[in-house]
């Protein structure tokens, strides 16, 4: 059982120090995805998320075009129980979840003693949500003005 139990902790050290090699590297590769501090990154999903609020709201109700409908099933939704004000509450909750979830897991990376693994699974969640969304507010802004 000793000789089990010595395995064992020899795997589990050489596991940590194979990812102690190799957080280096995805911490690099995050600072290029996104070179400016988290907590920047947090204010452009906010900005963001208001940004498509707005966009969705003109697009749907001051474009004129009654063909016009939010595809997202959720918003979609969110429209039909509750109008536009459910929709903020709604978007204000997802993203409130997707940065909560962001921040749980950099801070258990960063109890375990991984800083560089915690930042990239940090910009990994929230900036392709950026990205995504900067993509519908301009989809939406065009969709306005056709």
């Amino acid at each position: 059982m000793r000789r089990l139990t010595q395995f064992i902790k020899k795997q589990i050290r050489k596991s940590i120090a194979r990812d102690r090699a190799m957080e280096k590297q995805f911490e690099d590769a995050s600072m290029n995805l996104w070179p400016w501090r988290e907590a920047k990154l947090v204010w452009l999903v906010c900005v963001l998320v208001m940004l498509d609020f707005i966009s969705t709201y003109a697009f749907l109700e001051l474009s004129g075009n009654t063909r016009l409908a939010e595809e997202g099933t959720l918003a979609s939704w969110a429209l039909d129980t509750g109008g536009f004000l459910f929709l903020l509450l709604i978007d204000i909750l997802a993203v409130g979840t997707l940065i909560g979830l962001a921040l749980a897991f950099r801070k258990v990376f960063n109890r375990q003693g991984f800083a560089g693994y915690a930042r990239t699974a940090f910009v990994l969640m929230l900036l392709p949500y950026s990205v995504v969304t900067f993509a519908i507010i301009f989809n939406n802004i065009v969709l306005t003005f056709i």
